[in-house]
């Protein structure tokens, strides 16, 4: 017996240990008949991150799992990603890692996870899926080697598929595939199994019929793998909850494939209908009320190939049906309804639908409609009539919609329209035929994006062949009421393609408050929230919307803007391609007129605007006080009453909010005071300057048409230099600041010599009253700091040497004079004639008296002793500046 168990023991450790070695010695033989069989059958790029070999992952039977697989296209879709797969898994029994190079080894079982098919077929009708090599078999290799799919279990978990044909305007989309199959691949007939659960979206020519509707399809099918027909057998599919059950076949054949199949619901009831809701809108239709029947049925049956698509009908009826939800107070009622959606030809293009009535009602108000879509797939032709009255709230009083904005108000239609998508999109409104009315009133809107509730008194759309006018259109919010008249050109354009909404308008208002479309700053920590400008939440920013392109012409008896009230104001508003344009905008404000143009655009990734803005004789103070771009441009006109007429020319880049970016700003003004007093007390700057200045009253400041320059760039203003006048006092000004209010201003000052007296000394008394009086010097004076907090140089010490040499100039010439004088006595032996009679004898007459060398010695020396002096003195003064 232990000889038993000894030899029993070798042997098991002899298995383990060959199924330990097993993926080691043939990993990389899968490896490269993974690669060859590829290579010999795909025309297309196929690489894999790795290949896993195991033994006892689906013990007893061989996995090998494909890492990573990707399948990129060659011409004609070259570059294309066809497939992505994160792991594919082969199941095979471990007998067929044993055979030879020439035997194709069975796949028992397949399973393909997290997978991304990208189906694609092009208008020429080039499909990017057919990559199969010709003359080549699909499951081995010419060789005879590679692999045979005999799966008895295949998976397709957590998948997705995109299909687009652009010839026939069709996308789908399933999203979280997950399908299962059971069946004996290796038997002529036998059964297959099959469940599968999906996301359908579904687009035609712009049209979306699907989108991530639920679908599940839990179906038996005969298999006849000899003739390669599928028969549905035990079935039973849910799209959202509509249950249908599916008889017949599909027949795939060598040039084409072969549909013959019909369908039904397996019941009549009008929950049927509420079925096909979306789950979150037929919430517990289990409880619902209902009466009448809801049935859909139809068949698919034809030939499908590169010409012809099945023949088909799909019939909807409902008839005197009503339903009501338990918790609801209303119900709707007298529901009929008769649609088809037919092919009788087999021709893609000879699809319609035809609506021959859809008629409802919840209280009161009915509503109906009928018509038909033709030509799906080409040049579509539309016809529709609606007729009726809606009572928007009694919606979610009869249906659990949950929506964040309560509905209200009352439609009223009588519309027909007909047309066809090529006029549409080209543009020939002329081929449009529509006619009738649509009314709502009584319409109000709220929402946390906007300060106050939106009120729509009345509305009222007026279909013409070409045309929609929008007649007598009046709303309020907050303190605003505009009242709007105009026509769209291209409603149809609109609703049914990309087009951009296309009119034109004419808004008048009594009172327009900007603040009321301002959105609300969001409250903090409980504290109630204000209205602000525009605030942009996370990451998004304020975009003018691109599918707008419509003129607008305003007027407004008043326009308020923050703390701005402007007075009759009119103009152009024009948007397209997500950008504003104003023109012609003018209004009264200040005691004057402002002319504005301009734009706002948030087409490239950073907004950005430009403008033209001229204020005609507006009132200084008032502005400069109310307007926070002309304080940004001169702040030290605070100080100023009186009129301002300018142009400024601005442009720069926007934040999100859409307020300027003050660095970026750029741009020119000319301005123009016509006339203006000071107020000194008004600025920090100008009532430091008063003080310093002891001898000059600023208010004396005369600046009756002043004209100054200004430019900006990279955040600077610098400004031009002006002159300007104070009761004689004649200056000249120029410098620059930034909107942070830095500034570095230079100002000359050109004063009467008599008001630096006290820093010359006597000197000044060596000029007569009348050369005191008109002698000027210059006094610089250089202005830094901030406009709140100033730095003034008052430099005196240049200003009192600029006088000393200036009295010194006179002396000497009065001296020169004196000299003459002198001489000429000396000459004549002192025989002048007295011009002195009379007069009082004066310290000149005195010196004169003496000897003429000595005379013109002290008269020199008097006088440059004098100003020498009065310098020495300036320059001590001058230390408490």
């Amino acid at each position: 017996m232990k000889k038993f168990l000894k030899i029993f023991g070798i042997v098991l450790g002899v298995i383990l240990l060959l199924l330990f070695l097993t993926p080691f010695l043939f990993e990389k033989q899968l490896k490269d008949l993974v690669q060859e069989t590829i290579n010999k059958n795909v025309n297309a790029t196929v690489t894999f991150e790795d290949i896993d070999l195991s033994i006892f992952r689906n013990f007893p039977d061989a996995t090998l799992a494909i890492q990573n697989l990707k399948i990129i296209n060659n011409a004609p879709f070259e570059g294309d990603t066809l497939a992505l797969s994160e792991e594919i898994v082969l199941q095979m029994s471990i007998r067929e890692l044993f055979k030879g190079g020439d035997e194709p080894k069975k796949i028992d079982a397949l399973r393909i996870e997290d997978t991304f098919m990208n189906i694609k077929v092009d208008s020429l009708g080039n499909n990017n899926y057919d990559i199969a090599i010709q003359d080549s078999v699909s499951t081995t290799t010419s060789g005879g080697g590679g692999f045979s799919f005999d799966v008895d279990h295949y998976e397709i978990n957590n998948s997705k598929i995109k299909y687009v044909d652009e010839g026939s305007k069709i996308n789908l989309l399933v999203e979280d595939l997950n399908h299962e199959g059971n069946g004996d691949f290796s038997a002529e007939t036998s059964t297959l199994s099959t469940y599968s659960t999906a996301l359908v979206s579904f687009t035609m020519d712009s049209v979306n019929y699907l989108n991530r509707n639920k679908l599940k399809l839990d179906a038996d099918f005969k298999m006849d793998l000899q003739n390669m027909r599928y028969t549905f057998l035990e079935n039973e599919a849910l799209i959202n909850q509509l249950p249908l059950t599916f008889d017949g076949y599909v027949q795939v054949n060598e040039n084409n494939n072969e549909v013959d199949i019909s369908f039904k619901t397996p019941t009549s009831s009008f929950k049927n209908f509420l079925a096909v809701m979306p789950a979150e809108y037929s919430k517990n239709i289990e409880n619902v009320e209902t009466r009448g029947d809801f049935i859909v049925d139809g068949y698919i049956r034809g030939i499908v190939d590169e010409t012809y698509i099945p023949k088909m009908q799909i019939n909807v009826a409902s008839n005197n049906a009503a339903f009501k939800y338990p918790d609801l107070p209303k119900a709707v009622e007298d529901i009929s309804i008769a649609a088809v959606l037919k092919n009788e030809t087999g021709l893609a293009e000879d699809t319609y639908i035809d609506i021959n009535k859809l008629n409802f009602r919840i209280d009161q108000d009915a509503f109906s409609a009928n018509g038909s879509i033709k030509n799906l797939t080409g040049n579509m032709l539309v016809n529709m009539a609606l007729k009726g009255t809606i009572n928007l709230a009694n919606i979610t009083r009869a249906y659990p919609l949950e929506l964040e904005q309560d509905l209200n108000g009352i439609v009223t239609a009588d519309v027909t329209t007909s047309f066809d998508m090529n006029s549409v999109e080209n543009e020939q409104y002329q081929n449009v035929k529509s006619s009738g009315t649509a009314t709502i009133r009584d319409f109000s809107y709220t929402s946390p994006e906007i300060p106050n509730e939106v009120k729509l008194a009345t509305a009222r759309l007026q279909f013409n062949p070409a045309t929609v006018n929008l007649e007598n259109t009046t709303l309020t919010t907050g303190q605003t009421d505009l009242a709007v008249n105009g026509t769209l050109q291209n409603l149809m354009g609109y609703l049914f393609t990309d087009q951009k909404l296309k009119g034109n308008f004419t808004v008048t208002s009594k009172t327009f408050s900007v603040n009321d479309f301002m959105v609300k700053e969001t409250a903090e920590e409980g504290v109630a929230s204000q209205t602000t400008t525009a605030e942009v939440a996370g990451d998004e920013a304020i975009k003018i919307p691109p599918f707008l392109d419509a003129n607008i012409d305003f007027t407004a008896n008043r326009v308020l803007y923050d703390n701005l009230v402007l007075e009759n104001t009119r103009g152009s508003l024009r948007i397209v391609d997500e950008t504003a344009s104003l023109s012609n905008v003018s209004s009264s404000i200040f005691d004057g007129n402002i002319l504005l143009n301009g734009l706002v655009s948030t087409r490239e990734a950073i907004p950005n605007f430009a403008m033209q803005l001229e204020l005609r004789s507006i009132d200084i103070a008032g502005a400069f006080k109310d307007m926070e771009l002309l304080r940004n441009l001169a702040p030290i006109a605070q100080a100023l009453q009186g009129e301002l007429t300018t142009n400024i020319d601005l442009r720069g880049n926007l934040n999100d909010d859409l307020t300027p970016q003050l660095q970026t700003l750029a741009g020119n003004a000319l301005a123009e005071i016509i006339g203006a007093r000071v107020n000194p007390e008004q600025t920090p700057l100008l009532a430091q300057l008063d003080q310093r200045l002891n001898f000059i009253d600023l208010s004396n400041l005369n600046l009756k048409d002043l004209e100054t320059r200004l430019t900006f760039n990279n955040g600077r203003v610098e400004v031009q230099p002006f002159d300007f006048n104070i009761k004689g006092i004649k200056g000249r000004a120029s410098g620059a600041h930034g909107f942070d209010m830095d500034m570095n201003y230079n100002v000359a000052l050109d004063i009467p010599a008599k008001y630096l007296g006290s820093q010359v000394g006597n000197t000044l008394a060596r000029l007569s009253a009348q050369e005191q009086e008109n002698m000027t010097v210059a006094l610089p004076v250089n202005i830094t700091g901030s406009f709140g907090s100033p730095n003034i140089n008052l430099n005196m010490q240049q200003a009192v040497n600029n006088l000393t040499q200036q009295i010194i100039a006179t002396q000497k010439d009065e001296l020169k004079e004196k000299g003459r004088g002198v001489l000429q006595d000396i000459i004549t032996g002192g025989q002048r004639k007295d011009t002195t009679a009379g007069k009082v004898p004066s310290q000149n007459d005195s010196i004169a008296k003496k000897n003429p060398n000595e005379a013109v010695k002290e008269t020199a020396r008097d006088i440059l002793g004098g100003l020498l002096g009065g310098a020495k003195k300036k320059k001590d003064t001058t230390k408490n500046q």
